[in-house]
């Protein structure tokens, strides 16, 4: 049991350490070698763990979405009231992802589903983690008759694609700049456009 504790939190500190090495030199540039040198390890050390670079990627893609759920599944948000769904609706559409999640390092990620069959499977998986929680939280404010949506997989599915397209392309203005926030307020007023409120 206690041998595998330890190969689960080295193979963690082994994920970490590749994310941080990417989020310096990029995802491309970081190779076993340059995540061993990080580590002050030996390479051999990392292919004990992970046999290939795409081994290492899964794991990557699953270190993001454990990363990406603190956003979307924080437990002090309840959907018990208006106020809270229009905080989950504002949270998603901000850069505090950014606090959890390299952009550079994500988008890279997102460039391999075109690229690699089995790492485009588990970036779906993880996708569609982000999708179920997101519909579980507006399910709840149903049940708590804050909303009347009766097609909440829909309002699901709609609303993804505007948090993903809109968090695309705000990428490239400083949080900052009053076109920016201009653009998250619209965002965020047709994604809550799609809820009939109570």
């Amino acid at each position: 049991m206690g041998r595998k504790n330890l190969s689960v939190i080295r193979k963690k500190e082994i994920i970490i350490s590749f994310y941080e090495v990417a989020k310096k030199i990029g995802l491309e540039n970081t190779s076993f070698a340059k995540i061993a040198d990080e580590m002050n390890i030996s390479k051999s050390l990392i292919i004990h763990y992970f046999q290939s670079r795409e081994s290492l990627l899964i794991g990557l893609n699953e270190y993001m979405l454990e990363q990406h759920l603190h956003i979307v599944s924080d437990k002090s948000l309840r959907i018990n009231s208006k106020e809270n769904i229009e905080r989950l609706i504002h949270s998603l559409f901000s850069r505090s992802w950014n606090s959890y999640f390299d952009d550079g390092v994500f988008y890279s990620c997102y460039a391999l589903i075109y690229r690699m069959k089995e790492f485009n499977e588990s970036f779906k998986k993880y996708l569609e983690e982000l999708h179920i929680i997101l519909e579980k939280q507006l399910i709840e404010a149903k049940e708590n008759n804050l909303i009347k949506n009766d097609n909440i997989k829909e309002v699901t599915e709609i609303m993804y694609a505007l948090i993903d397209g809109a968090y695309y392309y705000l990428g490239l203005f400083e949080e900052n700049d009053e076109n920016y926030k201009n653009k998250v307020k619209l965002y965020q007023k047709y994604a809550l456009s799609l809820l009939q409120f109570n």
